[in-house]
């Protein structure tokens, strides 16, 4: 059987979230981004990731992947995700890991997606998790077909909101065993964010 074709897919929001305790002029630059004043985002910004702002990088790195305020560079984009990335912004992260995933400005990687997209999953966020997910469940970049794992990803990320997740979810626990299931949210339940994530399960292995 064919296995299905995985889309991975940017989520990038339109409103760039305010991060506690920013610094003098990040939040100035976000607010004008949100208020699509780019060229004022643009002039806040750029001193604070060229100084090494991870927030202020990742935000340069949105701006350039979507063309506001500046002209559209994947290559501009990916290098300040990057440089966010690698001080564990988990959007960042999340970013980087789609653009190697789908070779987008830089050759593509699948096992440096997955690289990726586990530090940010690791930090709890959804899309990566969601992302992950996928990637087990369809035996993709040399990660084993499970099930179980699949299943405690897409449900840690629906719990973060991501709907794609909980539908994923759904459909494929009618392919699994109720010893499967439980597995899977005991997983859950005892992961916490900020810690190791499994790399195998018990009960969920597919051959």
């Amino acid at each position: 059987m064919k296995k299905p074709f995985l889309a991975i897919a940017l989520a990038i929001v339109l409103q760039f979230c305010l991060q506690p305790g920013a610094v003098a002029g990040f939040a100035e630059g976000a607010s004008a981004y949100n208020a699509r004043n780019y060229a004022l985002a643009l002039k806040e910004i750029t001193p604070l990731a060229r100084a090494g702002n991870a927030d202020a990088q990742h935000l340069m790195g949105l701006m350039y992947y979507m063309g506001r305020g500046v002209t559209r560079d994947y290559k501009q984009a990916f290098a300040w995700h990057h440089k966010a990335a690698l001080q564990g912004k988990s959007d960042a992260q999340y970013v980087v890991g789609a653009m190697y995933y789908t070779g987008n400005a830089v050759p593509q990687d699948q096992k440096h997606a997955v690289t990726w997209f586990r530090k940010a999953a690791e930090q709890g966020h959804a899309e990566a998790q969601h992302a992950l997910g996928l990637m087990y469940r369809y035996h993709v970049a040399g990660l084993p077909q499970d099930s179980v794992l699949a299943y405690m990803l897409w449900n840690l990320a629906a719990a973060g909101g991501n709907r794609n997740a909980a539908d994923q979810r759904a459909a494929i626990a009618k392919r699994m065993s109720q010893e499967q299931i439980e597995e899977a949210q005991a997983l859950s339940r005892t992961w916490k964010p900020g810690t190791s994530l499994p790399t195998a399960s018990r009960t969920g292995g597919e051959g």
